[in-house]
Formats: structure tokens, C-alpha cells, sequence
């Protein structure tokens, strides 16, 4: 009797043990690995019994800025849902993808099968009131919306930023962020002579076809410079202080370029001058409608996160830095034909002209809406620019599939975009070396970019001109013949083939480097008409009282092209005017 309590006794002790130890062992953390924008997005996942505790994130290489709500709130849904069934952070779909795919990946190593949790609906009321009162409010937060925004805070205005996509930026986040200052401290730095403000000025209104308007282009051309100083010295913008680029068009090397060979050091550095002003920006709240009272703008009507009607009142003025309408194929097509859905854009998802169709329902006049510009070395697959093909501004050369050079590489945007489309396969090769890319350092400052260039066969490198050939199927005695060709016209200094402006660089050592490229919609140069002030002008030319307008969703000053690195110029002094004048209401 007594050995069968005993035994009955062990049989329940050992259940109980392996009960527990099968319960423990679902206590573990797991690593998991996901394909970004970027690169890989590397977690680590806590998981207590079927349920997520905890993400992680280990390492990445995605933007900060757009990947913010991706490791916050994406990563809050995930754990309160216990799920990886969730919706992608608009604007930052392909991180979203990268870091789900990395939890799920965890998940299937960890041996386990989620089961999702209901989470209930907030019932109180999202955090923006129904009702907001300021006197200033800007709509749109990329650099021209954070210029305006500080500059009429800083006269003492009380100032608020309507977002509509969940993180601050727009285009100027996603940009190279280089800037053209005629006269700037850099090119004193590398003896650059020559350049001035009348230069900046001929070069913008030829590269525009002479469409832009002359008070507004010398305008641009005189503040240039101080917009730019007023980054460095007043917004702490770092700015290379031994490298400038010459984009197609320009007479000179005059572009400024920030640290990281992006627009991410100005957001960063714009968005934390914001915050020490205690600017308020509302982000995924998008302005719908302008309110109109007496004649006079007087606020702002808003969706908030899209379940929320808000109102935003402006008691001195409304300022629209909203972008163009480059990712709105509806909208280019109506204003241009040929820029259809064949077209992928390099713009933010946001880019859509919200702020043109919302003032010209208040009566705003628009002009030069049929010149939209394409960007020429793009991603073929995603329509992104390329920032690691900036070799260009430095001696990489373009070539069709036959290995022929057919435009000179420093041409405008519009007149290389075109050559490029009317070669087989209306794509180009660029090629550079490592003497080239020592110069523009844009394989160290995009690495992210040249593994994933790699990873999809866009990119290559090789040692020899022959090998490069095969890479990409291109005859390799016309390859060599042309680069043949571009090592004589480097040593006697004249390109006799396309008269590259800046003098091309040799290219008789390697490693070498070869990059496939189509044109991809970039900026569009028409929107509303503004004065001096900034003031958004109706049809009959008169000012719209109480609303202002900067960047690029205005088209009086690019003409029928804007040169590189003139947007950055644009936004920044022209925002900085429209905050000043908002300021001084």
C-alpha cells in the first residue's frame, strides 16, 4: 500500500516538473531578421509563454526620422495585439515591412504560434481638441514648413505645424539636402573664385527657360547664402567644410552638402530648434479645407488620424509649405500627360499638391502646372533617387547599352532625363571608380544604399573594364573604346564628344563601379503664384489676405526646371520670408 502512495506520489512530482520546465521554456528571448528599406532590421523578441513581451530592435540602417513610429507605435500595436497582422506605418511602408518580417522570423524560430489579443478602442477623444487657437499655423513640416514655423515663433508668434503623414520631413527628409549658396565659406575654403550672386541668378533663370520670375529668381539668388548661414549658425546644420557639388546647369561648384549626404541632418536639426521654441506639430493630421471668413483665411479645417474632424484658427495668417504633387498621378496627369503611372516618383507618399487644390478653392491662381521635372538616375525597381550615383557631379560618366556615352553628364535634369528615354531600353549605365568616388565619398556616406543596389544586380563592381561589360551584356570593345575615348579628353582637359563643363576624370584604374538608372518624377515646378511677401495671389493678382505660401508647391520661381540644389535655397528663404512677414502681422 505504502509503495503505491510512493509511486503515485513520483507520478504527480514528475508531471508537475515537466509542466514547469515546458512552461519555463517558452520564457525566452529570440533574435529574428527582416529585410528593410535599408538593409536588414535585426530584433529581439521577449516572449513570455505564447505572448510578446518586448521588441528590440538590435540594428539598422533606416532613416531615423521615418523609422521613429516604426520602432514606437508599430512596435505598441504589435506587443498590445500580440500579432504581426498590423497595418504598415503609412510613409514608412518599406521599414514597416522589415521590421514585421524580423518579428515574424523571430516568432517561427522561437517554436511558437501567436494568438492575437482584442484590444479594445480608446473611448476618450484623440489628444488634438476640436477646436485649437494660434496665430500663426503652417501646413506641411518639411524644411520650408520648420523655416516659417521658426521665424514667426521667434517674433513672438504663437505658432503650431499640421502634419499629415505620421513623421516631420517630406521631401526635405528624403533629399540629398545639398544647397547651392553662391559666395559660401567653402568654396572660399577651396579657392573657388568667380562665383557670385549675378552668376546664381543667370544660371536659375536659364535652367528654368527664363519662366521664372525675375524679382522672385534675384530674390532667391541675394538671400542664398544667408539662408544658408542662418542653418548653420542659428539651426546648428553641419555642412561638409571640404566638399561642394556642381549639379547639371550650375557654373560653378557651389552646393553645400550636409553631414550624411542627406536631408536628414537638416530635418533632425530643424525639427530640435522646433522643439526649444515649443512649436507644436501635429503630426498625422491632414489640413482638408482653408476657412474663409470676410474674405480673409482665417484657419485651417483638419483630419485628425484620419477619425477626428479638427480646426486649426489662424488669427494673423495660414502659411501652405505642403510640397508639389509628384506621388499624385491623377494630378500630374491633368496637368501633363505624358507623366502617367510609367513614371515612378522619388517622393515622399505624401507629395500629392493638397496645398495647391486647397487655396485654389479660395480663388489662388497657378501657374507653370505643366512643367514637371523627372530626376535621371533613379532606381529602376522603387523610382528612389540615387544618392550614391552623386559621383556623377564629380566625373562618373553615362552610357547606353551599346557603351556609348550620349549626353554630357552634367547637362540639366530635363535634357539628360529625355537622352536617357530615348536610348534601347530608355534606361543608362553609370560608371565611376574608386579615384571618383574618393572624391564624392558617396560609397561611405550611402553604404546602406550600395548593399541594396548590390543585393538587387543594379550595382556592380569589377576590376576591369571587361569584366564590367559582362556584367551588364555590353560589347566590351565599345565599352573600352568609349572609356578610352573619356581617358584622353581627362588628359588634355576637352571632352570633345559632349563638352563636359567640369572636365572629365580618369577613368583607367579601377575598381570600377556601374549602375543601372531610369529617370523617376522628381519635382514638379508649377504651383500657386506668390509676391515679395510670400502672399498667395488670386486670379486677378491680388493678394489673398491671411494666406502665405513657400517651397515647392509655389511656381514663380523654377520656371520650366529647377536646378539641383536649388530647392533647398527655395524653401529655406522663402519660408524664413513667409515666417518673418506672418511675424510682423
Amino acid at each position: 500500500m505504502k509503495k503505491r502512495w510512493w509511486g503515485l506520489l513520483f507520478t504527480v512530482i514528475a508531471i508537475f516538473t515537466l509542466t514547469a520546465c515546458s512552461s519555463g521554456s517558452k520564457n525566452q528571448t529570440v533574435e529574428g531578421t527582416g529585410s528593410g528599406k535599408h538593409g536588414d532590421i535585426k530584433v529581439s523578441v521577449k516572449f513570455k509563454g505564447d505572448k510578446i513581451d518586448s521588441i528590440k530592435v538590435l540594428s539598422q540602417n533606416e532613416n531615423k526620422v521615418l523609422a521613429k513610429p516604426v520602432y514606437s507605435q508599430l512596435k505598441d500595436t504589435i506587443v498590445a495585439k500580440n500579432s504581426t497582422d498590423v497595418d504598415v506605418v503609412s510613409g514608412s511602408t518599406a521599414t514597416s515591412k522589415g521590421y514585421i518580417a524580423a518579428v515574424k522570423d523571430a516568432v517561427k524560430k522561437a517554436g511558437i504560434s501567436l494568438k492575437a489579443v482584442k484590444v479594445k478602442s480608446s473611448s476618450s477623444d484623440p489628444k488634438v481638441a476640436k477646436v485649437n487657437n494660434y496665430d500663426v499655423v503652417v501646413v506641411g513640416s518639411g524644411g520650408g514648413g520648420f523655416a516659417a514655423a521658426i521665424e514667426a515663433k521667434q517674433a513672438g508668434k504663437k505658432v503650431a505645424i499640421l502634419e499629415k503623414m505620421p513623421t516631420v520631413g517630406g521631401n526635405t527628409l528624403i533629399s540629398g539636402g545639398e544647397m547651392n549658396a553662391p559666395g559660401n565659406w567653402v568654396q572660399k575654403k577651396l579657392g573657388i573664385k568667380g562665383d557670385s550672386v549675378k552668376s546664381y541668378y543667370k544660371d536659375t533663370m536659364k535652367g528654368g527657360d527664363n519662366l521664372g520670375d525675375p524679382k522672385m529668381v534675384h530674390i532667391l539668388a541675394n538671400n542664398a547664402l544667408g539662408s544658408a548661414k542662418w542653418l548653420r549658425d542659428d539651426v546648428h546644420v553641419k555642412f561638409l567644410d571640404d566638399q561642394l557639388f556642381q549639379f547639371g546647369g550650375h557654373s560653378y561648384k557651389r552646393a553645400l552638402i550636409p553631414v550624411g549626404h542627406t536631408g536628414q541632418e537638416l530635418i533632425t536639426k530643424l525639427d530640435a530648434k522646433a522643439n526649444s521654441l515649443n512649436i507644436p506639430i501635429y503630426v498625422n493630421t491632414k489640413a482638408t479645407s482653408l476657412i474663409k471668413k470676410n474674405g480673409r483665411i482665417t484657419g485651417v479645417k483638419a483630419r485628425y488620424e484620419d477619425k477626428k474632424n479638427v480646426t486649426f484658427n489662424a488669427k494673423k495668417a495660414v502659411i501652405l509649405t505642403t510640397g508639389g504633387f509628384g506621388s499624385n498621378v491623377k494630378m500630374r496627369t491633368k496637368y501633363n500627360k505624358e507623366y502617367d503611372k510609367r513614371y515612378k516618383s522619388t517622393d515622399t507618399a505624401g507629395t500629392t499638391g493638397d496645398g495647391i487644390v486647397m487655396a485654389q478653392n479660395v480663388g489662388a491662381k497657378l501657374t507653370n502646372m505643366k512643367y514637371i521635372q523627372t530626376y535621371p538616375i533613379a532606381n529602376p525597381k522603387t523610382g528612389m533617387i540615387s544618392l550614391l550615383a552623386d559621383t556623377r557631379f564629380d566625373g562618373a560618366i553615362l552610357v547606353n547599352q551599346k557603351g556609348q556615352r550620349f549626353v554630357e553628364e552634367l547637362e540639366r535634369r530635363d535634357v539628360i532625363s529625355k537622352a536617357i528615354l530615348k536610348q534601347p531600353g530608355g534606361y543608362t549605365y553609370q560608371i565611376w571608380n574608386d579615384k571618383i568616388d574618393g572624391i564624392s565619398k558617396t560609397k561611405a556616406a550611402h553604404k546602406a544604399e550600395y548593399n541594396e543596389l548590390i543585393k538587387e544586380h543594379l550595382l556592380y563592381k569589377a576590376d576591369t573594364i571587361d569584366e564590367l561589360a559582362k556584367d551588364v551584356d555590353i560589347d566590351p570593345a565599345a565599352l573600352k573604346a568609349t572609356i578610352k575615348k573619356v581617358n584622353q579628353y581627362a588628359k588634355t582637359g576637352k571632352d570633345k564628344d559632349f563638352h563636359h563643363r567640369a572636365g572629365l576624370v580618369s577613368l583607367e584604374k579601377g575598381p570600377y563601379y556601374i549602375e543601372k538608372a531610369v529617370p523617376s518624377v522628381h519635382h514638379t515646378m508649377g504651383g500657386l503664384v506668390i509676391n515679395d511677401k510670400t502672399e498667395v495671389l488670386n486670379t486677378k493678382g491680388q493678394a489673398i489676405p491671411g494666406l502665405y505660401a513657400a517651397g515647392e508647391l509655389t511656381g514663380v520661381i523654377q520656371g520650366s526646371n529647377r536646378l539641383g540644389g536649388n530647392a533647398i535655397a527655395d524653401i529655406i528663404t522663402f519660408g524664413r520670408i513667409a515666417g518673418k512677414t506672418a511675424g510682423n502681422l
